[in-house]
């Protein structure tokens, strides 16, 4: 049971890396538009959208990419609670 968390730790980790890359590639001009950028969106878009749909841009900066890897972290968290309590 402890590698299963271990993966789905790691698939955290990966996830969140990749959504600070997808958010730092919006300080490029036309870097979405690139090949590397579509495959970030259609990767992280998903899960970003309902994030935006409750939380509204703020002037011209969108926080809900923070929120979305918070929200991220406390999954990390309650997983490794919720196996150390089998393990």
């Amino acid at each position: 049971m402890s590698l299963l968390l271990v993966v789905l730790l790691k698939l955290i980790t990966y996830y969140s890396y990749a959504l600070i890359i997808y958010i730092l590639l919006s300080w490029f001009p036309n870097a979405r538009e690139s090949t590397i950028g579509q495959f970030f969106s259609s990767i992280c878009e998903p899960y970003l959208e309902p994030f935006r749909r409750i939380i509204p841009p703020l002037g011209m900066i969108d926080i809900s990419p923070i929120v979305a890897i918070m929200v991220l972290n406390f999954a990390k968290i309650g997983l490794t609670t919720l196996f150390g309590m089998f393990i």
